[in-house]
């Protein structure tokens, strides 16, 4: 039985044009990608979902005026969308523990570092980056991990590591992690939820 997908993007959806490929590569089997959310208007993710006839729609954050609200309204979106399976791609706008609650183990998150480093609070986009290169380390990387009411402490799918070069920027350490790291283990991770095969023991995933 083939599982919905619901992607929440707020730019320009690069991990949701991974995840595209990936299902028309066949990855998902009769698992499909079958709602994509912004929660913004006007952004490139959008284009992408529409190119590829993937509905989609705009939650917009401040058309609500509180977080609670806004989550609320999420939740109720993803469960009569009959989603199965959502996955953060880009996703930059806070949310609760209603959603969290409503698809316990069943939210995915790519955050571009290796969790625990550089991670929770303040830490995304190029600011990871930024914090690495500071930091001197010679790898970096990306992790997909199940997303809990802590930030980025959730149990922790599938890690790969990308290799950080002396005259990195950024700029070029951001654009490598996404290419040999992001794209690849974000559908790898979705392939895997779908096939059933993950399973989440005491914070721990198990993959069978």
């Amino acid at each position: 039985m083939g599982k919905n997908i619901a992607v929440l993007v707020s730019g320009g959806g690069t991990n949701l044009g991974a995840l595209i490929e990936a299902q028309k590569n066949g990855m998902f089997g009769d698992s499909k990608i079958s709602l994509v959310i912004s929660s913004k208007p006007d952004v490139y993710a959008l284009e992408r979902a529409k190119n590829n006839n993937i509905p989609s729609l705009v939650l917009a954050r401040k058309d609500y005026d509180s977080i609670a609200a806004y989550s609320k309204a999420l939740a109720d979106t993803l469960e009569n969308a009959k989603t199965d399976l959502v996955v953060l791609a880009g996703f930059l706008t806070i949310i609760d523990e209603q959603v969290y609650e409503r698809f316990p183990n069943r939210i995915l998150n790519v955050h571009p570092a290796l969790i625990p480093s550089f991670c929770g609070k303040g830490f995304y986009g190029l600011y990871v980056h930024e914090a690495a290169l500071s930091k001197g380390v010679k790898v970096s990387g990306a992790t997909v991990h199940i997303v809990t009411p802590e930030c980025d402490a959730g149990p922790i799918v599938l890690q790969k590591a990308v290799e950080v070069k002396q005259d990195d920027t950024p700029e070029t350490l951001q654009l490598r992690i996404m290419q040999e790291a992001e794209w690849v283990i974000l559908p790898e991770a979705v392939k895997l939820f779908c096939e059933d095969r993950i399973t989440v023991k005491d914070n721990k995933v198990y993959i069978d």
